[in-house]
């Protein structure tokens, strides 16, 4: 990667977090209080003589997350004779990933980080804040546990640089089987089928979708299950590598479906004010005035947590096909991982850092997270799974003949950027899907060009 492009990564990162200083929680008042001291693998290699400190920033900043992340966290300190402790801090989602880039510009990148690989972490690799661990993941017996997909996810150019530990998470539509059976609805195979559901829900006033798009990249699944469903893979890939573009028909048949369904009442009024990590979009389904969500299968873990009782009428599909197209229906948007692990330390350090991160692979752990709703990436676990909406979610991710990483995670940062601003300006009705694919392909070729 050139110095140009780490550069203007930084930049844009500064940009982007002065825009967003106001937007933090007390997740993020906590961390910026705590006298962690990260280092620049870069400058110096850890010693057995250095801080004894492990940092590890991560997003779980909501439950089971929290717990889920602690726990591992917790019994390394109680139980290693490494001399290390690790210290644990969570940021909200939405500002984590300028946050990361901001430390890693001024040599504090902690030495242990959680990421969304793709485009990013090729980044870090390049910039030298990430360090291969196909060797530690084997001697700590995390390898032999993990699905080869997963395995894949974390890889670049043959070295594992990102562990993936947290959930296969792919994105799928979760509905109200009550308001279905209210209204005499049927769960939609086509795009057709959907909006045929929509507008008999528009026509007794419930919110098709509830959608908090304040976030951006919530608004985004809906690009990327449209584009997917209407044109496959290869567009997305061609516009990716330089040799197709952003401007292709399946992303200006995304643009104009996203244009329309505002257009007809699909999404709640101020969608793009309403907050995700507020939980704005999950209160329009408790309250039953919104009969469906299309978000990350994580969600199921926080209906679950939230409440049993509503969970109870939580039914889940995927995507639905576009008529007419011959698309692959079983590719599936989303993450064999869904979170990874990225060790920024060497030596001792590197190793304690490993001993931590083989705690979330025990078989306690992997239960607990079954239990909450999750799906961690490991090979047995079709084994545990009984719950109906989570065996309904793995069916569909096991069988996919593709798992298409995320758009904003498997961009470069910079087009992540504005794949997620021209999509909120998609549901904003203030720009064209001509104007908005044309300003993503600009981004693209901007990147591919070194600018």
């Amino acid at each position: 990667m050139t110095k140009r492009r780490i550069t203007a990564l930084i930049m844009c990162a500064v940009m982007t977090s002065t825009l967003l200083a106001g937007c933090g929680n007390s997740g993020s008042s906590n961390a910026d209080n705590n006298n962690n001291t990260p280092h620049d693998s870069t400058q110096t290699a850890s010693t057995d003589d250095e801080d004894k400190v492990i940092t590890y920033w991560s997003i779980g900043t909501s439950e089971p997350d929290a717990t889920i992340l602690q726990a591992a966290v917790d019994k390394f300190n109680s139980s290693t004779n490494s001399g290390y402790t690790v210290e644990l801090v969570n940021y909200p989602t939405d500002n984590y990933k300028e946050k990361l880039t901001i430390a890693m510009s001024s040599g504090e990148c902690p030495d242990v980080y959680t990421n969304w690989t793709g485009g990013p972490l090729i980044e870090y690799i390049d910039a030298g804040y990430a360090q291969p661990i196909d060797d530690l993941a084997e001697k700590y017996g995390i390898t032999e546990k993990l699905m080869s997909s997963a395995i894949a996810q974390g890889t670049v150019n043959g070295k594992l640089y990102a562990l993936p530990f947290f959930n296969i998470a792919i994105e799928g539509v979760f509905y109200n089987k009550e308001i279905f059976d209210q209204y005499d609805l049927e769960v939609p195979s086509t795009v057709e089928e959907l909006e045929n559901v929509c507008d008999k829900l528009v026509e007794n006033k419930i919110t098709p979708f509830a959608l908090a798009n304040a976030s951006k990249w919530t608004g985004s699944m809906f690009f990327m299950g449209l584009a997917t469903r209407y044109g496959g893979l290869e567009p997305f890939n061609a516009a990716y590598s330089g040799e197709g573009s952003f401007e292709d028909e399946c992303f200006l048949y995304a643009g104009n479906k996203i244009q329309e369904w505002v257009e007809k009442g699909y999404f709640p009024e101020g969608v793009n004010s309403l907050s995700f990590d507020d939980g704005q979009d999950k209160q329009l389904m408790y309250q039953e005035t919104a009969a469906m969500m299309l978000q990350g299968s994580w969600q199921t873990s926080t209906f679950a947590a939230d409440s049993q009782e509503f969970y109870s009428k939580i039914g889940w599909f995927p995507f639905p096909a576009v008529e007419g197209s011959s698309a692959d229906t079983s590719i599936q948007i989303g993450t064999v991982g869904d979170i990874f692990m990225t060790f920024n330390c060497t030596g001792a350090k590197l190793d304690a850092a490993m001993e931590m991160a083989s705690y979330y692979f025990e078989d306690e752990a992997i239960e607990y997270a079954v239990d909450a709703g999750y799906l961690p990436p490991v090979n047995n676990i079709k084994d545990l799974v009984s719950d109906e909406v989570s065996k309904t979610i793995l069916d569909a991710a096991m069988n996919a003949s593709t798992i298409q990483l995320w758009y904003d995670q498997y961009l470069p940062p910079a087009v992540s950027n504005t794949h997620q601003d021209t999509c909120q300006e998609l549901f904003g009705l203030t720009i064209t899907p001509e104007d908005a694919n044309a300003e993503l392909q600009q981004s693209m070729q901007d990147y591919l060009s070194g600018n």
